[in-house]
């Protein structure tokens, strides 16, 4: 029996339309899937019926991936696809496999021989990327910097050195920490520094400016509880 396909499948950073984010041929892919991996079930049965508002979801399979799930058992949700079924992966928001657990499945797939598919949809981190006007050719994604006050400061100050040389530092931080992260680059890097703020990216409230440290220290945005990707360049 032919094996089927792992698909990452793409999903709205936001309250954004469909449409304008999620390419018809695509959203008409996912609703004729019934097994998916998912980072959160209840976030995607809504995902799920905001494509399609006939999709049958008591019928559908799902698994659900995060910090919480042993990884022992990640095995078995590829079971399906050695029946010929086809399999979705759909992250909490964004591209799956991205500053995201679902590259765990995806290394396993390419293991066990199994043809995975990306199909297009939004990345913040691309996106904020190509609205930021930094170097585009040279560019590093951390992820979430450290905790830890103290070393998230010399996380700054490294990510701020590499952007001197060349090389931009995009980097992200959750919602109710986002404040005291843009504390935190207005208080460690020089005034010339640019930084790039991208919020709410694909929604009705997008916001994405790069200014220097200086401007941004006398022009404080609020960005409590808003999703951002920081840049520095």
């Amino acid at each position: 029996m032919e094996k089927g396909i792992l698909f990452l499948l793409p999903m709205t950073l936001g309250d954004s339309e469909l449409d304008t984010v999620i390419p018809e041929n695509i959203q008409n892919l996912i609703t004729n899937l019934d097994v998916f991996i998912v980072e959160n079930i209840k976030t995607t049965r809504r995902y799920l019926r905001k494509l399609d508002k006939e999709f049958d979801i008591d019928n559908s399979t799902f698994f659900e991936l995060n910090k919480h799930t042993d990884l022992t058992k990640i095995d078995t949700f590829l079971a399906p696809i050695n029946k010929g079924k086809n399999i979705g992966i759909i992250s909490e928001a964004g591209v799956p496999a991205v500053a995201d657990p679902g590259s765990t499945v995806v290394s396993l797939a390419h293991e066990k021989g199994i043809t995975v598919s990306p199909l297009v949809g939004p990345s913040s981190i691309l996106m904020g990327l190509m609205a930021s006007g930094f170097n585009g050719q040279k560019f590093t994604f951390n992820g979430y910097l450290s905790k830890d006050k103290k070393e998230r400061i010399k996380d700054l100050k490294r990510l701020e050195n590499y952007a001197f040389k060349g090389t931009t530092q995009i980097f992200m931080e959750t919602p109710f920490r986002n404040q005291a992260m843009l504390e935190d680059i207005l208080k460690t890097c020089a005034p010339k520094t640019k930084l790039c703020i991208a919020s709410n990216i694909t929604t009705f409230e997008e916001k994405i400016s790069t200014k220097t440290v200086e401007y941004w220290n006398k022009n404080t945005p609020n960005l409590k509880k808003i999703p951002v990707i920081f840049i520095l360049g």
